[in-house]
């Protein structure tokens, strides 16, 4: 769920793919940048987009290639000076590489097929993306295993009557490491990642999440407990920066966007994960000496993922960026012959990011990024809209189900191991329906997802709550099931993948890592704040009460949501500092006009037009253009390959 920022040297956050081919160039780009030239400050961020965003746009071959000799002269990197001159002429233009004359057909053939067919990587990066998503379920398992083990544990230790002063302690146990996270765990990433590196970095996290979740196992007050659980937060809070970071580092452009979801995906099967552990354990009975062995089983269960993550993490590449961001171009470029296929893969990336990294210090130097981050419109819009959607990820009331599912089920009639094998239900739910997400996310839109889920969200809340009112066991059981399988489905397409891609994308380059860590500290906090306050709220307002409050919230996000979150989808870096400058008084305006607009064409069913709050942009055109140059490499590689057989 997280990614604070790690080097301040260089952009970590993954990048969606319309971010990554922004071409300053294009002539086909909306006629707002003369905005820029009004507002200085949106100048100023504009001009640093389009900096960071290629910054040897515009240089003369003569040039680039002179350059290229001198860094190839001052790095000792001789011997791939032919390959690095290749490699950075097509990382000024990669969309015309078909027409550079120092490539040969073997080069092109590597880069038409990044095009043609970009899921088709080196076996090292796919190994890269299995051990991040182990990573990511750690933290899911986490919160599936705390789950099933609440309903047993309070008890042994004093603390499972229904007074206030219990659940406040059974809450303060269940969000120890969210809390470590939200005010210390998060914070070390920087300190860490500039210390060990990226990969380092992992095994060391995740080797601390799993001695955290073993020494839970071996507790025996609910205080030791707390402490073993917040440490578990050290493990946890650098783990879910780094490993964003690190694998989109490690990913080829074209496929970046993608990778961002993943960490929400594989949260989701960690959370099923521990849900079917919840189930399997509970049956295993106490032992001569020990009290309790099930539940003990269940948290130190989570800390599996983690050994296996340590067991191959550092088999794995490098980050090429943290090693140039220090000098060892000729290990970056070892490590990225792993990742890539072809040498040209390799030379563009290797020369790329060190100019970007030349780039970035430009850009930062006199700067003031947290200053910046609140004080300039543009920036101070994407920060409110990524707190939006940050706070709305925990406040739709998702987490409550995560953590606090089997005490629902427990408390609507079911027995504890229907509780369980109920829980791991909305675990798969919750896995399987964010594949959707991957196809509709740039497609339908960010906001729209947003806006279309909420409404039933709370919807399902209000099932689930107002279904202790049954006056028949028969209709609570199948309220509160239907309430919470039925929000799994409308949650894990919608506020569960958007919130991470949108705060990626919305700040500008020069501040994403700034941008992000304000994001990712947002959700960690109110997670904290979340886990818990719910079990003291469960007492004091009844589960009707509750589910109630959080579904108003999902209300009240959905008009946050309208008013003051813009969509991003398809947009070009320019044309995302168009989108957040405007004012956030005409933004809410546009968005209360969107209701009636709304009504009349899907309630109604009348033929209306939208209104336009910015200029037209050329989404259509953009892409058009991009399947017809798609399509073009297609026809060719068949054409070739019908030569060649």
């Amino acid at each position: 769920m997280a990614d604070p920022s790690n080097h301040v040297k260089f952009n970590e956050k993954p990048d969606t793919q319309h971010h990554e081919q922004y071409d300053p160039s294009r002539t086909d780009s909306r006629p707002t940048s003369s905005a820029s030239h009004i507002d200085p400050t949106l100048a100023a961020v504009t001009s640093a987009n389009a900096k960071l965003a290629n910054p040897l746009h515009g240089i003369p071959r003569e040039t680039l290639l002179r350059d290229v000799d001198a860094f190839v002269e001052a790095n000792g990197l001789t011997e791939l000076g032919p390959v690095l001159r290749k490699g950075a002429l097509v990382a000024q233009d990669p969309g015309a590489f078909e027409s550079i004359d120092l490539l040969d057909e073997e080069d092109r053939y590597h880069l038409r097929r990044e095009t043609t067919h970009r899921y088709s990587q080196t076996k090292t990066l796919y190994f890269m993306v299995v051990m991040s998503s182990l990573a990511a379920a750690v933290q899911g398992m986490d919160e599936a295993v705390i789950n099933g083990a609440q309903i047993i544990y309070p008890k042994q230790f004093g603390i499972g009557s229904k007074s206030q002063h219990d659940t406040w302690l059974v809450g303060l146990v269940n969000s120890a490491p969210y809390m470590c996270c939200a005010f210390i765990g998060c914070w070390l990433t920087d300190p860490l990642n500039k210390a060990f590196g990226r990969k380092k970095t992992i095994f060391i996290t995740c080797m601390i999440s799993f001695l955290a979740c073993i020494w839970s196992a071996f507790t025996n007050t609910w205080w030791h407990l707390f402490i073993a659980r917040f440490f578990l937060g050290f493990g946890i809070g650098p783990k879910s920066a780094t490993v964003p970071v690190y694998s989109a580092e490690c990913a080829p452009a074209n496929i970046r966007g993608a990778l961002v979801m993943m960490w929400q995906m594989w949260t989701a099967f960690g959370i099923m994960a521990g849900d079917l552990v919840d189930v399997a354990f509970y049956f295993i009975p106490d032992r001569s000496g020990i009290t309790g062995l099930n539940w003990r089983l269940m948290l130190a269960s989570a800390g599996i993922p983690a050994l296996l993550v340590c067991a191959q993490v550092l088999f794995a590449p490098e980050s090429p960026r943290w090693l140039i961001g220090r000098g060892r171009y000729a290990e970056a470029y070892k490590e990225l012959m792993r990742l890539r296929f072809g040498e040209v893969q390799a030379a563009r990336d290797l020369y790329y990011i060190h100019v970007l990294l030349e780039a970035e210090r430009e850009v930062m130097t006199g700067r003031n990024r947290l200053w910046e981050m609140f004080t300039i419109r543009r920036n101070r819009n994407a920060a409110l809209a990524s707190f939006v959607v940050m706070f709305g990820q925990q406040f739709c009331g998702v987490n409550v189900i995560a953590y606090y599912s089997s005490t629902v089920f427990v408390e609507s009639g079911f027995s504890q191991v229907s509780a369980l094998i109920s829980s791991w239900g909305f675990g798969m739910i919750n896995f399987l329906f964010a594949f959707p997400a991957v196809f509709t996310i740039d497609t339908f839109g960010r906001r729209n997802l947003l806006l279309f889920t909420f409404p039933f969200m709370a919807m399902c809340l209000l099932i689930t709550g107002f279904s202790f009112w049954s006056p028949s066991k028969e209709g609570l059981t199948a309220g509160v099931s239907l309430g919470i399988y039925l929000f799994g489905m409308f949650y894990s397409p919608g506020e569960g993948p958007v919130p991470f891609t949108y705060s990626a994308e919305a700040f500008p380059l020069y501040i994403r890592e700034l941008g992000m860590s304000f994001a990712t500290a947002t959700t960690w906090f109110f997670n904290f704040v979340l886990s818990i306050t719910f079990p003291s709220l469960l007492t004091a307002f009844k589960p009707q009460g509750a589910f109630g409050w959080y579904a108003a919230w999902c209300c009240i996000l959905w008009f946050l949501i309208l008013l003051f979150v813009p969509e991003t989808k398809g947009r070009t870096l320019e044309e995302l500092d168009q989108v957040f400058s405007v004012p956030l008084r005409t933004h809410a305006a546009y968005g209360l006009r969107q209701i009636p607009y709304g009504f009349r064409k899907f309630v109604l069913r009348q033929n209306v037009r939208p209104e336009k709050l910015y200029e037209e942009d050329n989404d259509s055109t953009e892409g058009s253009l991009d399947q017809r140059e798609r399509g073009k490499l297609v026809r060719r590689e068949k054409a070739d390959a019908g030569v060649n057989a």
